[in-house]
C-alpha cells in the first residue's frame, strides 16, 4: 500500500495517540496510553520511509538531514494539530518519530502539581528546574508555567527552544520565542544574546552543558526568573549533576551560587494509567534553609530525608508520590515498581500493606496528561 504521512497524522490525532514511529521492517507504530501498538498494515519498506520523510521534511532541513544524518523540527498539520518531528538514519535506512503536541495548555491542577509550585512563579528571580527522562512531560509542565506567567504578569518572557513545541500568544506579558536553526544559529549564540533583550523570564528548552548551566545560574542571580530542563531524575541527582559539570576548583563556588539562586527542582515521570491515558508522578524540592545548607555543605544525600519531612511545604519524594497514586487506584503495582527509584523499599511497603488489608479503594481525578 502507498503510505501518506498526512493520513497517518490524522489517524494518530483521531485516536489520541502520543507518538508515531516509522521504521523499516515494521508497520507504522503508535504509542497510546504509554503502550506501543502497530497498525494492521504492511511493514514499511526503505522506499516507504524515504517517501514519508520527503513529504514532511522542510526544505531547510533536507540539507541538514543529508549532512548530519538527522533533523529535528516542529510541524503544524493544517489547523488540526502540531507535531515534534525527528527524522534520522538507522542501519542505512530512514526512520521517523513524531510526537503529537497537545493543542491545549494544561492547568496546574490538571497536571497534578502542588499549589506551592505555582507560588514560586510569583518570585522576581531564581532558577526553577524541571527534570526527567525524554518524553516525561517536561515541556508540558514548562508550558503551563509560561502560560501562568503570561496571563498574570506584564513580563517579557524569552524562550530558547529546539524546536518550539507550544506556541504562546501575547497575554498580559510579552512573549518572544526563539527556535534554534530558524531564529538563531546555535544555543550558545541565543544564550549570549538573551540578556540583551530585557527579559524578565528566560526559558531554556534544555540546559545542555557547563556554559548553559553557568549562564542560567548567573541570570537567576542577577534578577531574572529562569526556567530550564535537565535529563536527570530526582532533586539530589540534579544538583549533583549541575555541580559535577564544573571543574573541581569551581565546584565550591557553584554550590554557594546554587544554594541562593535555586528555587525548586521538579522531577517527573510519565506513566500509563490503570484505565486509560497517562498520569504524571512528581518529586518536588523547594528551597528552604535546610536544603540550602545541604547544598552549601555538599551534603545532597540529606535532601531525601528533608523532602520526606516537608510535605506541608509542598515537597514530596517521587516514590511517596507514586505510592499515593497507586493507593488511589490510578496506576498498577507493576507501573509503580517500574518507575520508582527504590523498588525494594516499595515492595516491602506493598507486602506490609497486603498483610494489612490490601489496596485502598478510590479513583484518582487529577494529575493527568492527555
Amino acid at each position: 500500500m502507498a503510505y501518506d504521512i498526512f493520513q497517518l497524522m490524522d489517524f494518530i490525532h483521531e485516536k489520541e495517540g502520543s507518538d508515531l514511529h516509522l521504521t523499516v521492517g515494521r508497520p507504522p507504530t503508535i504509542r497510546m496510553s504509554g503502550r506501543m501498538r502497530s497498525l494492521k498494515t504492511p511493514v514499511l519498506t526503505a522506499e516507504d520511509t524515504i517517501h514519508l520523510a520527503n513529504q514532511l521534511l522542510p526544505p531547510r532541513m533536507k540539507l541538514e538531514f543529508r549532512e548530519k544524518g538527522g533533523a529535528d523540527f516542529s510541524y503544524a498539520h493544517e489547523d488540526k494539530c502540531r507535531f515534534r518531528c525527528a527524522v534520522y538514519r538507522q542501519k542505512g535506512n530512514v526512520g521517523m518519530a513524531l510526537r503529537l503536541l497537545p493543542s491545549r495548555i494544561m492547568s496546574f491542577e490538571e497536571i497534578g502539581l502542588a499549589p506551592q509550585v505555582k507560588e514560586l512563579l510569583d518570585r522576581p528571580r531564581g532558577l526553577i528546574l524541571v527534570t526527567g527522562p525524554t518524553g516525561c512531560g517536561k515541556t508540558t509542565t514548562l508550558a503551563t508555567m509560561v502560560d501562568y506567567l503570561n496571563t498574570n504578569y506584564d513580563h517579557h518572557i524569552v524562550t530558547i527552544e529546539d524546536p518550539i513545541e507550544y506556541y504562546h500568544q501575547h497575554g498580559k506579558g510579552l512573549i518572544t520565542q526563539r527556535e534554534l536553526g530558524t531564529d538563531v544559529g546555535t544555543f550558545h549564540e541565543a544564550m549570549r544574546r538573551v540578556l540583551r533583550m530585557d527579559p524578565d523570564v528566560i526559558l531554556l528548552g534544555e540546559m545542555r552543558d557547563l556554559e548553559t548551566i553557568s549562564t542560567a545560574i548567573t541570570a537567576a542571580e542577577t534578577g531574572h526568573l529562569v526556567l530550564g530542563t535537565l535529563h536527570t531524575t530526582g532533586a539530589a541527582r540534579t544538583i549533583d549533576r549541575m555541580i559535577d559539570s564544573f571543574p573541581s576548583d569551581q565546584q565550591e563556588q557553584i554550590r554557594a551560587q546554587l544554594s541562593v539562586s535555586l528555587l525548586a527542582v521538579i522531577s517527573q515521570v510519565l506513566m500509563p494509567r490503570a484505565d486509560r491515558g497517562v498520569i504524571a508522578g512528581f518529586e518536588v524540592m523547594i528551597m528552604t534553609p535546610a536544603i540550602e545548607n545541604h547544598i552549601r555543605k555538599n551534603e545532597t544525600f540529606k535532601i531525601k530525608s528533608t523532602l520526606q519531612t516537608s510535605k506541608n511545604l509542598g515537597m514530596t519524594l517521587l516514590d511517596d508520590h507514586l505510592w499515593d497514586i497507586y493507593k488511589r487506584g490510578a496506576i498498577t503495582k507493576e507501573t509503580m515498581l517500574q518507575k520508582c527509584t527504590d523498588p525494594k523499599e516499595l515492595q516491602q511497603k506493598l507486602d506490609f500493606d497486603e498483610l494489612g488489608g490490601g489496596l485502598g479503594a478510590g479513583a484518582d481525578s487529577g494529575g493527568m496528561f492527555g
